[in-house]
C-alpha cells in the first residue's frame, strides 16, 4: 500500500484551487438512474470513491465516459441492464446504498447490497429505509442484501426524520422526484450539497422546494430529462487546507472556495487568531499565519450550518499546537476520535473521554509514523506532520485517496515536502 512522507516545518505559501465536491458528486452521479437521458457532470473530483460509484453504475448498464484526468464526466442510463447493486461494490463506500430508491423509482424494483464505508460508527441506514417503506417500497432485509420492490409504483408521503440525516434527506428527495403526488420531508438535513442535488434535480424537471432548510417538498414528475450541472466546491477540501495553513503557517488563498458554506470554521479559525481574509463574491479564501502561536479554541460538531464534523479530526490537528486547552466534542458520529492516539505519536496531549476530547495544546510536534483509519482523520494526520519537526510516514493513505484529490501535488505547490512511496506499510 501506498504511503506519504512528510518532511515538516515548512511554512505553506501560494494559492490552491479547490475541486468538486465529493459528497455532492457521488449523490449527482446517482442522479442519473432517474433518467434515459444524458446527465453531464462538470468539475467532477476524481477520487476513488468517485471511480467506485462509475464502476458500480457501469454493472447496472449505464454508460461512463469520464477520461482519466478530466473533471467532465458524462453518465447515461438509457437502458438498465441490472438492478443488483452487489456486496462486492457497495461495500467499498458507504454511498453507493442511494442507488436503491432511484432504482425502485425508475424499475420497480431492486436488490442493493447494506453498505460498508469508513470505521467511525454504526451509521446505520434505518431513515433511509423508513423513507423509502413511507412512499409505498415493500423492503425485507435477507443475506445482507435489500430486496425492495414498488410494483404500482411509489406515493408521495410526508417523512419526519428522527435526526437531520444527510444521506437520509438525499436519498428521499431522489427517490420522490418520480414518486405520485407531494412528499414532504421535515427535520431535513440542510447541508450545501443537498441544495447542489436539489438544483440538479430541478435541472432535470423535478420539482423540489426548500432545500437548504429543514422542510424540502418534492412534487412527484412522470418523467425527468438530461441535464449539464457544475458539481459544487468541496467544503471539506476547502477547511482542510485552510487548517493546513494555519497550522504550517504561511500564507495560501484557496481559489474556488464556498465562502458561504464554511462560516461556522472561518468563525473558529479567526478565534484561535489565525487572519482570515473571505470574499464570497471572488469565491476566495486567504489564510495567514505569520508564527505566532494560535489560541485553544473549544469546538462542538453540528448538523450544518453549525461546525461540520468532517473537519473535527483536522481541528483536533491545529488546536494540538494552541496555547491552552480545548474541548472538542463529537455529536455527529460514534467512534470518530480514532486519530487522537496516531497525533498523540506526534507529540500531541490529547485525552478522549466517551465523545469529548480535551486537547492540551503543546509547543511544538515530533515527527513519527502513524497510521490512517479513516479518510478525514488520514488527512489530520498530514496537517499535523506538516507542523511537525522531521520525518512523519503516514500509512495507509487509501483512505485519503477516498476523499482528496491530488493532495501531496497542491500542498507541495505551496512548500511542502510530501513524497508519495509506494509498497508495504511500515
Amino acid at each position: 500500500m501506498d504511503r506519504l512522507n512528510i518532511i515538516g516545518g515548512a511554512q505553506l505559501n501560494g494559492r490552491i484551487r479547490v475541486s468538486g465536491a465529493k459528497n455532492s458528486a457521488l449523490k449527482l452521479m446517482v442522479a442519473c438512474l432517474l433518467t434515459d437521458e444524458p446527465i453531464t457532470l462538470t468539475n467532477m473530483p476524481s477520487l476513488a470513491d468517485t471511480r467506485f460509484l462509475a464502476q458500480l453504475l457501469e454493472t447496472l448498464g449505464v454508460e461512463v465516459y469520464w477520461p482519466k484526468g478530466e473533471s467532465t464526466c458524462h453518465l447515461n442510463a438509457a437502458e438498465l441492464k441490472s438492478t443488483i447493486a452487489p456486496y462486492e461494490q457497495v461495500r467499498k463506500m458507504r454511498a453507493s446504498f442511494n442507488v436503491l430508491g432511484p432504482l425502485i423509482a425508475r424499475s420497480g424494483h431492486a436488490t442493493v447490497s447494506l453498505p460498508g464505508g469508513c470505521a467511525i460508527g454504526a451509521r446505520p441506514v434505518d431513515l433511509h429505509l423508513q423513507a423509502l417503506e413511507a412512499m409505498g417500497a415493500d423492503l425485507k432485509v435477507e443475506s445482507g442484501y435489500v430486496k425492495a420492490a414498488a410494483i404500482q409504483g411509489l406515493k408521495g408521503a410526508h417523512i419526519v426524520f428522527a435526526m437531520p440525516s444527510v444521506g437520509a434527506t438525499e436519498h428521499a428527495m431522489l427517490t420522490a422526484t418520480l414518486a405520485k403526488g407531494e412528499t414532504i420531508l421535515e427535520n431535513a438535513a440542510r447541508e450545501p450539497e443537498i441544495e447542489d442535488l436539489a438544483d440538479c434535480l430541478n435541472s432535470m424537471g423535478a420539482k423540489v422546494t426548500g432545500a437548504g432548510t429543514s422542510t424540502i417538498r418534492i412534487t412527484g414528475v412522470e418523467k425527468l430529462h438530461g441535464t449539464t450541472h457544475a458539481v459544487m466546491p468541496d467544503r471539506i477540501e476547502a477547511g482542510t487546507y485552510a487548517m493546513a495553513a494555519a497550522a504550517a503557517g504561511g500564507d495560501v488563498t484557496l481559489d474556488g472556495a464556498p465562502v458561504e458554506a464554511l462560516g461556522a470554521m472561518i468563525a473558529k479559525l479567526r478565534e484561535a487568531g489565525v487572519t482570515v481574509d473571505a470574499d464570497e463574491a471572488a469565491s476566495t479564501l486567504r489564510i495567514r499565519r505569520n508564527g505566532t502561536r494560535l489560541k485553544a479554541v473549544s469546538v462542538s460538531t453540528q448538523p450544518h450550518p453549525g461546525f461540520p464534523t468532517d473537519l473535527q479530526a483536522q481541528f483536533m490537528a491545529l488546536m494540538s499546537l494552541a496555547d491552552g486547552t480545548s474541548i472538542i466534542r463529537e455529536t455527529i458520529f460514534e467512534n470518530r476520535f480514532m486519530h487522537a492516539p496516531e497525533l498523540s505519536r506526534l507529540g500531541a496531549d490529547i485525552n478522549v473521554r466517551g465523545q469529548e476530547a480535551v486537547v492540551k495544546g503543546v509547543p511544538q510536534l515530533t515527527g513519527a509514523p502513524v497510521m490512517a483509519t479513516d479518510l478525514r482523520a488520514s488527512v489530520s494526520l498530514v496537517i499535523a506532520g506538516l507542523a511537525a519537526q522531521g520525518e512523519t510516514v503516514v500509512n495507509r493513505i487509501y483512505h485519503l485517496d477516498r476523499g482528496f484529490e491530488r493532495l501531496e501535488a497542491k500542498l507541495n505547490a505551496c512548500g511542502a515536502n510530501i513524497q508519495r512511496l509506494s509498497g508495504e506499510d511500515e
